[in-house]
């Protein structure tokens, strides 16, 4: 419901946001510095600022929604690993742009054309299919908003959505555009093919000295040895903050009383509704289903498809309305009710399942409510935790020190790389959020004070670089087996490609495949089923069959095998012009090149709109408000 109160951000403006990652940023760069700005002001489009207040809150609430998706918390640094802060701004900036041009336009909506946009929005309706108060008022507590507020926010959104619609609105497919993509996605070929046996087909010889010292000095950057870096790690995970809580008994039986419901499942009952105008409506749909009419034929007569009186499992509470919730809950399984004059409807009603409610004893969920106290006692000492910490740091304690004093978790890894592995190619730190700490320590130095992580449970890491150990080359000798093994492999290679291309030569003269695929190691010849490009057919890779829609019938052509350690060799036997496309496919067609034409229309409106207003983007205050200044 709330993805559906952003519009603004899921409608077709978002449609703009990822070329803008690459327009905005690429015209006018985020490194760029300009002055002028007062603190606490990020960007600004024309004359309209973007507030670090407006782009932290956009950023934490994308977070959030991330992290619900993802069934788990995701970090501000993950946030900004994946470029969210730079969608975030590209966002607030292009709609900054098109809420510029809507006001030199003289756009504007009044409160009540507000608010009754809010009425009919299916994102405030409740079963009953009418506008639910408590459902509006539930998504402004979430959004920590006002009515007032949210109305400001909803015509920005709604002139925004109004001023593209017009502007898209007249994108049109034209007919030879949708001819030319049905003919492109549904051409088939056919095709022999053979896949070289490499091991058969061409004899290596062992290579000599000279050879193994070219490839050694042709591909030095394989052979060296990673950086590696000695850390000192405090770790504070909320996690193994629990395990140090003492939780009485006392309070567990405490918190199961105070929240007993919470740990109950309600019954709940799939039910399917059709409303009707009036009752004298209903009462007549009621005397057909006695005439034994179903209930889905009912609600078709009705004008009502079976998507819509489907309400799905729901509780008790869940039904804003007391009369239906009453009678709902009343019906027997598969039984039809009479005809209920609800509040906002009249309406009949069918129960199809019903699951008892399951109510759930202390015993039950003992060890649940011990966690659930645990975890909050953690994270209520969380920040004493962090306070001392840094009260200790500052004082001039090493982590391990710390560590000692307050009982903490504390690692010393002797060495790691990149990519979290010891010189062994063992896992160098064994906490959930490792790779994480170890970016940060690679973007460090020896001696310097780093700013903690945050742990994906909430915690948090602090480091240490104590030592670097630079990459370097290792000697020919000391890797002299793994360079012969390079040779080998790449003039195997080699001598394939000759092969294959001396083939393909012979096969576009005239010579059978059979024939050729003798000298290719007793290559077995296949026909591939009919194939178009967006297929994968047993036998060719990838790029042979990009290939393979260059060539004429009797054509041949080669490519590497989907692993690469052959190829293949193919001759074209069919080719089948597409068909006319049918209803669907020409829909399907039409509302992906629309898109496709949505987008770029779009993203030239809003570029365009930037140039001529102008864009600055204050570095220091963004580094600020990303937390990217700490890095």
């Amino acid at each position: 419901m709330l993805d559906a109160l952003r519009r603004g951000s899921t409608g077709w403006v978002a449609k703009i946001l990822f070329a803008l990652l690459v327009f905005s940023f690429a015209i006018w760069g985020i490194a760029d510095v300009f002055t002028g700005f007062g603190r606490g002001s990020l960007a600004k489009v024309g004359s309209r600022e973007i507030r670090v207040e407006d782009f932290q809150r956009a950023f934490q609430n994308e977070i959030a929604i991330i992290s619900r998706q993802a069934g788990q918390r995701i970090t501000a640094e993950q946030a900004r690993a994946a470029g969210l802060d730079n969608r975030i701004l590209a966002q607030l900036m292009a709609w900054a742009a098109v809420e510029s041009h809507a006001e030199d336009l003289g756009l504007t909506l009044s409160d009540d054309t507000i608010i009754d946009a809010l009425k009919n929005d299916p994102a405030f309706k409740g079963p009953d299919d009418r506008f639910s108060r408590f459902a509006f008022e539930n998504i402004l507590n979430r959004m920590g908003l006002n009515e007032r507020g949210f109305v400001k926010l909803r015509r920005r959104d709604e002139l925004r959505e109004q001023l593209t619609s017009a502007l898209i609105n007249g994108v049109a497919v034209p007919d030879t555009l949708i001819t030319l993509t049905n003919d492109w996605r549904e051409e088939k070929r056919s095709s022999e093919f053979f896949i070289i046996d490499a091991d058969k087909a061409v004899t290596v010889p062992e290579p000599d000295e000279a050879m193994l010292k070219a490839t050694y000095d042709a591909n030095k950057g394989r052979f060296v040895t990673p950086e590696l870096r000695k850390l000192a790690i405090l770790a504070v995970s909320v996690d193994n903050l629990m395990k140090r809580m003492d939780v009485p008994d006392a309070e567990v039986v405490a918190a199961y009383e105070d929240s007993k419901k919470d740990y109950d499942t309600p019954e709940r009952r799939r039910l399917q509704q059709i409303a009707f105008k009036d009752k004298a409506a209903a009462e007549a749909a009621k005397a057909a289903l006695a005439a034994g009419k179903s209930f889905g034929e009912v609600a078709k007569d009705a004008g009502a498809q079976d998507s819509d009186i489907d309400l799905g499992l729901v509780t008790r509470a869940s039904l804003i309305d007391p009369r239906i919730a009453e009678v709902a809950f009343s019906l027997d399984r598969d039984a039809v009710s009479d005809v209920v004059e609800g509040r906002f409807a009249t309406v009949l009603l069918r129960v199809t399942d019903i699951q008892p409610a399951v109510t759930r004893t202390l015993e039950d969920v003992k060890d649940e409510v011990h966690d659930k106290l645990a975890r909050q006692k953690a994270e209520a000492q969380l920040q004493t935790i962090l306070d001392q910490v840094e009260e200790n740091r500052a004082a001039g304690k090493t982590l391990k020190e710390i560590a000692e004093l307050l009982q903490l978790e504390f690692l010393e890894i002797p060495s790691t790389d990149r990519f979290n592995k010891t010189k062994d190619g063992q896992p160098a730190i064994s906490l959930p959020d490792a790779l994480a700490i170890i970016r940060a320590a690679f973007d460090s130095e020896v001696g310097l004070e780093n700013e903690p992580i945050e742990l994906r449970d909430g915690g948090f890491a602090w480091f240490d670089v104590l030592d670097v150990t630079a990459k370097k080359q290792k000697p020919f000798e000391e890797v002299k087996d793994e360079v012969k093994q390079l040779a080998i492999t790449n003039e195997r290679a080699r001598l394939v490609s000759e092969l294959a291309a001396k083939l393909v030569e012979r096969a576009n003269k005239g010579e059978p495949l059979a024939a050729l695929a003798k000298e290719a190691g007793d290559a077995k010849v296949e026909t591939t089923p009919p194939f178009t490009r967006s297929t994968d057919p047993h036998g060719l890779s990838k790029g042979a069959v990009a290939k393979a829609f260059t060539l004429r019938v009797g054509e041949a052509a080669s490519a590497p095998t989907t692993n690469t350690n052959s190829r293949i060799v193919f001759k074209m036997t069919e080719i089948t012009p597409a068909p006319a496309p049918t209803k669907e496919q020409r829909e399907r067609i039409t509302r992906d090149l629309r898109a496709s034409l949505v987008d770029e229309v779009l993203s030239e409106y809003v570029v365009d709109l930037q140039r001529r207003l102008g864009t600055q983007i204050n570095e220091a205050e963004y580094r600020r408000a990303t937390g990217a200044e700490t890095e």
